[in-house]
């Protein structure tokens, strides 16, 4: 049985092809990089223009690599939230006119649900399937969420963010500094070649939920680190080489970069996986949970991952599954189509779904 994912929450189209919820048979991703790079994030109005200009390709090229038929399809799922309100509808109205051409299943999918199963398909494949309950942090430039995850994809809040995403603090932190956007892979490019005792920053201490996330603090220390030298030349330097195309290499970043804010680069990204991990392995604790889930773009950081190693199984996604992705939302549908959880054409796209509650 195959189906048809299509995701447009941010700032990637992207189709994919998922075959008995464990074989990608395709997965295309369109990346709006270049163009949302000069103005150092997101711009919603020109996502969405991009989204319009791509989705057709992008889905026909996916139904191509997997070597299948729209109407050999047995649904299409679609991401229905959370994510910008523009760019979601131009996926979902698609995904809706082949389901109505074609007669074929809507299913509406959480974009947050899906970077769990991106996981759990992986590792099923694998022959390392997720062990249940399991604990499911998503950490990425919009997300983090912890959930305690059940056998039937039942989920239970943990945690979120208060203010910034982490990713939304590495690619804030990296445009202070000059390195541009998205900065969360020069970063993690760079923290190793610092000490990260050399700059010290103190962890968040949260009111009422000790679960929750907070990383606005963690952002002001590196603003007020950086008042307190002379570094505007160094930054401007930065930020010219950013501009220029091809990107620059990791050798030309770290030329351009002095022994100092290495080490700031490297204090930073430890203050930010030590607030993550501590969360996971209290939870894991507190809860029972048999393993541990670790998805979304801040997944890609080699820090992170070379840091999460307990007692309990640690599971990540493939880099390629890391960051948005179609194959995610297709496998997430799969449990969904088992249960005979169908959408009809009314499906909304709601930009602040939640995938749990407290």
């Amino acid at each position: 049985m195959r189906i048809l994912g299509i995701e447009s929450s941010c700032d990637e189209t992207a189709a994919a092809v998922v075959e008995d919820g464990l074989t990608v048979l395709s997965s295309v991703v369109a990346s709006q990089l270049d163009t949302h790079g000069k103005y150092g994030g997101v711009v919603p109005e020109l996502a969405s223009r991009e989204h319009l200009r791509a989705i057709v390709p992008v889905v026909r090229e996916a139904l191509e690599r997997a070597g299948t038929k729209l109407e050999e399809a047995a649904a299409i799922a679609v991401t229905e939230g959370p994510g910008l309100a523009g760019s979601l509808l131009v996926g979902l109205t698609y995904a809706k006119a082949l389901s109505y051409a074609r007669g074929i299943p809507l299913i509406g999918v959480n974009h947050i649900e899906g970077h769990i199963h991106a996981v759990v398909m992986e590792s099923a494949r694998a022959g390392n399937p997720v062990e249940f309950p399991a604990l499911a942090l998503v950490v990425s430039g919009g997300h983090t969420h912890l959930f305690l995850v059940d056998e039937g994809f039942g989920y239970r809040l943990l945690g979120k963010t208060r203010d910034d995403a982490a990713g939304e603090a590495y690619d804030k932190v990296a445009k202070l500094l000059g390195f541009g956007y998205p900065g969360g892979p020069i970063i993690d490019q760079l923290a190793p070649h610092g000490r990260p005792d050399a700059v010290r920053f103190t962890l968040a201490k949260m009111k009422g939920n000790t679960l929750d996330f907070s990383f606005s603090g963690l952002k002001t220390a590196v603003l007020r680190w950086v008042e307190s030298r002379d570094l505007a030349a160094q930054i401007e330097a930065r930020r010219r080489l950013s501009r220029e195309r091809p990107r620059p290499s990791p050798e030309q970043w770290l030329a351009a970069t002095p022994r100092e804010t290495l080490d700031l680069l490297a204090g930073f990204q430890h203050t930010v996986i030590e607030e993550l991990l501590r969360r996971v392995w209290r939870s894991a604790e507190e809860t029972g949970a048999r393993s541990v889930i670790i998805s979304g773009g801040v997944a890609c950081n080699s820090g992170l991952r070379e840091r999460a190693r307990a007692a309990v199984p640690v599971h990540f996604p493939s880099l390629g599954l890391s960051t948005d992705n179609a194959a995610m939302i297709a496998a997430a549908a799969f449990p969904k189509y088992a249960r005979g959880e169908f959408s009809d054409l009314s499906l909304p796209a709601r930009a602040n779904l939640s995938l749990a509650t407290p």
